[in-house]
C-alpha cells in the first residue's frame, strides 16, 4: 500500500531547500523499494520549521522538519514513513501548539490539500460556497457578506459587502471582478500562499463575487514576482474549467464566469485600485481622481468590484457556513479573521490565522517567541511600509481596526515586522519618506515633492545642531500634515505615518542620545 508523504512547494519552502528534498525523498524510496507518493502541498505557515515534510499514518499526519535533502536517509532509517522516532520528529501536525492554537477558517486547507487537485479541494469542503450561492439571488449573496461584517484585509478595511452593493447597484451592459494580488508590503506573504497553497478557494471566492454583483469575467492582477503563485493559479483555472466550475455554463446553472491571470507591473503603486485598473488597461500605473469610484465606473469604465486576495478567499466559508458562524468571531467592528504574518526580528516567522481581539504581545512573544537575536523587541511595524512604529509599551493592544486606529497605527493587510534595540529608528523614518518618493507614480504634487524633501529634512535633523533639529522638526511635522492631507492616494497620505511614530515614540534616536549599545 502506497504511503503518502507531503513535500511543501511553497516557494517559501522552496527557497529552503523543498524542491531537493522531494527529490531525494523520491530516490531513496526507489532504491529501498518502497512505495511512496508524494504530495507537494502548500505551507503550513511555520517557516523556521521549512522545509516541513508530513507523512500520512494510520494516527493522522506526522510532521519532521527543518528537513534538508542531507537529513533524508536518516528518516527512511528512522522508519520515518511510520512515524519513527527521529531528532527532527515534531510529532502530529495538528497537534503541534503553534498551529493548533490558531483558527484557521480562509487557509483551513492550506498545507492540508494538494493545491493543484480539483478532487482535493471538493473532498476539503471546497465549492460547497459557490453550491449555496447559486441557489440564492445576487441581494441575498451581497446581505450575506454585509453581514458578516468582513472588511477589506487589503489594507483599508472597508466593509466588502457595502463595495458589493454599489456595483450591484449600478446599472451597465458589462461588470468586472479584480483581484488585487499584487502583495508588495514588507512582511507580508499571506496572499502569496493562499495562491500558492489553496488557490482554488480564490476562484471560488471571486466566481461567487461575479454572481453576487452580475460580472462575467475576472481578472487575477498577480505580482510580477510570484511565478510560483502564476503556475499554481494557471493549473487551478484550467482544472476548474475542466470540472464546469469556470467558463459559460457554471456547474449547469446557466451562469457565466470567465478568469484569466494577468501579470503586474512591478510597482507598489499598483497596489493602490485604481493604479492597478490603469496599468491593467494597459497604461502607466498612476491614480485615478475618485469619483467616481470602481464600483461604479472601474475597468474599462464598467462597474468593477476590487478586492484582495484573503478578502475574496475568505468569501466561500461566509457562503458555506453562514454570516453568522463567521461575525461570532472577532471582535467590535473587527469579525472573522485575519491571517498575520510575523518577519522581520523574531524567532519563529510564519503566518498566524486567529480572530481580531488577540494582542501584539500574545503574537509576538507566544507565537512569535520574541527576538531572533535575543535582544529586547524595541519596535513592531504592522500594516506594511506605511504602518506606524509601534513602541513596546503597547504591546498590548489589541489586534483590532478600532484599537489600532486610537494609537494612530492601522492593521493593514496584516504583515507585522518585528525589530530589535539595535534598529536605528531615524533611518527607519528616512527609509519610510525614501521609500515613498521612490516608488510615487508623481500624479500629485504632495506625494511627489513632498516626500522627496521629507528625506532630506530629516537627514538636516539628524545632522544638525539642537536649534536646528527643533526648527527642522517642526518643518518636518508641517510636511507630513501636508502629504496626509493633500495626496491623492494612500501611497502619499500615509507615508508620514511612520515618520511621524518614530519622533514621537523614538526622539532619542533623531537626537544622538540613542541608547544603541550592541554587547
Amino acid at each position: 500500500m502506497s504511503i503518502t508523504v507531503y513535500v511543501p512547494r511553497d516557494a517559501g519552502a522552496l527557497s529552503l531547500g523543498a524542491e531537493d528534498v522531494a527529490k531525494v525523498i523520491e530516490a531513496e524510496a526507489q532504491t529501498r523499494n518502497l512505495d511512496v507518493r508524494i504530495v507537494r502541498n502548500g505551507s503550513r505557515g511555520l517557516y523556521w520549521l521549512e522545509p516541513m515534510v508530513e507523512v500520512e499514518t494510520a494516527s493522522g499526519r506526522i510532521a519532521y522538519g527543518p528537513v534538508q535533502a542531507t537529513d533524508v536517509a536518516a528518516l527512511f532509517d528512522a522508519d520515518f514513513l511510520h512515524g519513527g522516532e527521529d531528532v527532527l520528529a515534531l510529532g502530529l501536525t495538528e497537534e503541534i501548539p503553534w498551529l493548533k492554537s490558531q483558527q484557521r477558517l480562509t487557509f483551513a486547507r492550506v498545507g492540508v490539500v494538494d493545491p493543484r487537485s480539483l478532487d482535493d479541494y471538493r473532498a476539503h469542503g471546497g465549492y460547497r460556497g459557490l453550491a449555496a450561492a447559486l441557489k440564492m439571488e445576487p441581494s441575498a449573496i451581497v446581505q450575506a457578506v454585509i453581514d458578516s461584517g468582513l472588511r477589506g484585509r487589503g489594507g483599508a478595511a472597508f466593509p466588502a459587502g457595502i463595495k458589493w452593493k454599489t456595483c450591484l447597484d449600478a446599472g451597465a451592459d458589462q461588470k468586472y471582478i479584480v483581484c488585487n494580488a499584487d502583495e508588495g508590503d514588507s512582511g507580508t506573504f499571506s496572499d502569496r500562499m493562499i495562491m500558492e497553497g489553496d488557490p482554488f478557494v480564490l476562484i471560488e471566492g471571486m466566481t461567487i463575487a461575479g454572481l453576487a454583483v452580475g460580472a462575467t469575467q475576472g481578472y487575477i492582477y498577480l505580482r510580477i514576482e510570484y511565478p510560483h503563485a502564476q503556475r499554481a493559479l494557471e493549473a487551478a483555472i484550467d482544472a476548474a474549467k475542466a470540472g464546469g466550475f469556470l467558463g459559460d455554463n457554471l456547474c449547469d446553472s446557466g451562469k457565466t464566469f470567465h478568469l484569466e491571470v494577468r501579470m503586474a507591473a512591478g510597482a507598489y503603486i499598483c497596489g493602490e485600485e485604481t493604479s492597478l485598473l490603469e496599468s491593467l488597461e494597459g497604461k502607466r500605473g498612476q491614480v485615478r481622481f475618485k469619483p467616481p469610484l470602481p464600483a461604479i465606473q472601474g475597468l474599462f469604465g464598467k462597474p468593477t468590484v476590487i478586492n484582495n486576495v484573503i478578502t475574496l478567499a475568505t468569501v466561500p466559508i461566509i457562503l458555506d457556513r453562514g454570516a453568522t458562524f463567521y461575525r461570532d468571531f472577532g471582535t467590535g467592528r473587527s469579525r472573522g479573521t485575519l491571517p498575520l504574518q510575523l518577519a522581520g526580528n523574531i524567532k519563529r516567522p510564519g503566518l498566524v490565522e486567529r480572530a481580531f481581539g488577540l494582542t501584539l504581545r500574545e503574537l509576538i512573544e507566544d507565537y512569535g517567541g520574541g527576538t531572533a537575536s535575543g535582544r529586547p523587541v524595541r519596535a513592531i511595524q504592522v500594516g506594511g511600509p506605511l504602518g506606524a512604529y509601534i513602541a513596546v509599551s503597547r504591546l498590548d493592544t489589541p489586534i483590532d481596526y478600532e484599537a489600532f486606529a486610537a494609537i494612530n497605527g492601522m492593521v493593514g493587510h496584516g504583515g507585522v515586522v518585528v525589530f530589535d534595540d539595535t534598529v536605528d529608528m531615524a533611518a527607519q523614518a528616512r527609509f519610510a519618506m525614501e521609500f515613498c518618493a521612490i516608488e510615487s507614480c508623481g500624479k500629485c504634487t504632495p506625494c511627489r515633492i513632498g516626500s522627496t524633501r521629507g528625506v532630506e529634512v530629516i537627514d538636516r535633523i539628524v545632522a544638525g545642531s539642537v536649534a536646528e533639529r527643533e526648527r527642522n522638526e517642526v518643518l518636518l511635522r508641517d510636511l507630513c500634515q501636508t502629504m496626509v492631507a493633500g495626496s491623492l492616494c494612500a501611497l502619499g497620505g500615509m507615508a508620514p505615518f511612520p515618520v511621524l511614530s518614530a519622533l514621537d515614540h523614538f526622539s532619542e534616536d533623531f537626537t544622538g542620545t540613542a541608547q544603541k549599545a550592541v554587547s
